[in-house]
C-alpha cells in the first residue's frame, strides 16, 4: 500500500537543538499543573512536526497518533473527556520555553533520554513509550543470516551524511571487527531512494525512519527491518521539574495503560474487569480502594483511561503495528513477560 508521508519522525528530532539552557534562576513555572488544566479545562501538549504515526493532522483538522493518544489519555485521567485536549505544534527552539512558561502541559516524545538532557535543562522524562534507536533495512533474501555482515565482502549501507546515523554506523561496525561499505548521501530520501534502486545493500536510519521508508518501496514485503539496532533511543512525555503532582499523573498514566495490557484487559473487556477476583487488577481499576487520591484523581480513573483510550498493545497496534501502515513488530516495545521492556509497577 502506497501512502504519503513526511520525512522526518518525532525520534528522530532534536528536541533543544538552539535552546538556551535552564538555570536556577530561570522564569519556571511554579503552581499546579493539575489546577491549571483543570481551570482552562484543556490539556495542552507540545509535539514536534511532522511526525508520521506519533502526531500528525489530518485535512479535516483532527489529530491523530501515539503520543496523540497519550495525551488523550491524560485528558480522560485528569478531564473524563478524551476530546479534552489541544495540540501545539512547536519547532525545536520553542519546546523548552513552552513548557517551562507552562503554554504546554507536556511535551510529548522527541529527542531520546539522555542524562544532560534531563539534568541540564530541568525537565523530567516521566516515562519511556517507546524504545527506539538506529536500525538496518534489509532485503529479506538472506536476512536470515546477520544480514549486516556480508559474506566475502562489506556490506553496501546507505546513510545520510553528516549526523549521528552516520558515527553510529561507523562505530557499530568497529565493534563488531566487520567491514562495511558507507554509501552517504545528503538527505535520507536520497538514500532510502538509492537502496530501493539496488545501490545498497542495506540501509541505516532510526527505525521508525525505515518502516516510514520501507512503506515506500517498490515492494515493501520484500524488505525487512532487523532486530539489531545500533543506538538506544528511549522517548517519552516530558514534564517541566518542579511539579512532582503532576509528574506523577503523567508517569502512572503510562504505567496503567501497560498494567491493563499485562491483565490483558482493553476497551472491550474492562468493564466486566471491574469485578474481577484479581485484586490487582481491582485495585488499578479504581474498585477496590482509592489509589487515585495521591495523584489528585478520581478513584476509577485508570479504569476510565482505558476505556475510552485502551490499553498500551491496542494503541501501539492502531498507531504503529502490523494493522498499521507501518507494520511494525513490538519487539523492544512488548511486555517484559513477552521479551520486551515495558514493564509497570503494581497499583497497591
Amino acid at each position: 500500500m502506497k501512502f504519503s508521508i513526511p520525512l522526518i519522525p518525532l525520534v528522530a528530532l532534536a528536541l533543544f537543538a538552539g535552546a538556551p539552557r535552564a538555570s536556577a534562576q530561570s522564569e519556571t513555572k511554579t503552581s499546579s499543573t493539575l489546577q491549571d488544566i483543570r481551570k482552562r479545562g484543556a490539556v495542552v501538549c507540545g509535539a514536534s512536526l511532522p511526525a508520521p504515526g506519533f502526531a500528525q493532522l489530518d485535512g479535516a483538522g483532527n489529530w491523530s497518533g501515539f503520543d496523540v493518544d497519550f495525551c488523550r489519555a491524560l485528558a480522560v485521567a485528569v478531564l473524563d473527556d478524551p476530546l479534552k485536549f489541544r495540540i501545539e505544534a512547536l519547532d525545536r527552539k520553542q519546546r523548552l520555553a513552552a513548557l517551562h512558561s507552562g503554554d504546554v502541559d507536556v511535551l510529548l516524545s522527541g529527542a531520546p533520554w539522555t542524562q544532560a538532557r534531563e539534568a541540564g535543562h530541568q525537565l523530567l522524562y516521566a516515562s519511556i513509550t517507546f524504545f527506539g534507536g538506529q536500525g538496518l533495512l534489509s532485503r529479506r533474501v538472506g536476512a536470515e543470516d546477520a544480514p549486516w555482515r556480508a559474506k566475502g565482502g562489506s556490506p553496501r549501507v546507505c546513510v545520510q551524511q553528516g549526523g549521528a546515523s552516520e558515527l553510529n554506523l561507523a562505530e557499530f561496525y568497529r565493534q563488531h571487527g566487520s567491514a562495511y561499505t558507507p554509501v552517504p548521501f545528503a538527505s535520507l530520501e536520497e538514500a532510502a531512494q538509492a537502496y530501493d534502486a539496488g545501490a545498497c545493500d542495506l540501509l541505516s536510519a532510526d527505525v521508525v525512519e525505515l518502516h516510514e521508508w520501507r512503506a515506500r518501496l517498490q515492494k515493501p514485503d520484500d524488505h525487512l527491518v532487523l532486530t539489531q539496532l545500533l543506538s538506544k533511543s528511549p522517548v517519552g512525555p516530558i514534564v517541566r521539574q518542579g511539579d512532582d503532582q503532576w509528574f506523577n499523573v503523567v508517569r502512572w498514566t503510562h504505567f496503567a495503560m501497560v498494567e491493563a495490557e499485562e491483565f490483558d484487559v482493553g476497551t472491550k473487556t474492562v468493564d466486566a474487569a471491574l469485578i474481577s477476583e484479581n485484586a490487582d487488577l481491582r485495585r488499578l481499576l479504581g474498585s477496590d480502594g482509592d489509589f487515585g487520591e495521591g495523584l489528585g484523581l478520581r478513584p476509577d480513573w485508570a479504569y476510565r483511561v482505558i476505556r475510552e483510550i485502551g490499553n498500551y498493545a491496542e494503541v501501539f497496534e492502531r498507531n504503529l503495528g502490523m494493522s498499521s501502515p507501518f507494520a511494525m513488530e513490538r519487539r523492544q516495545n512488548a511486555l517484559w513477560t513477552k521479551g520486551g521492556l515495558m514493564y509497570a509497577p503494581p497499583v497497591r
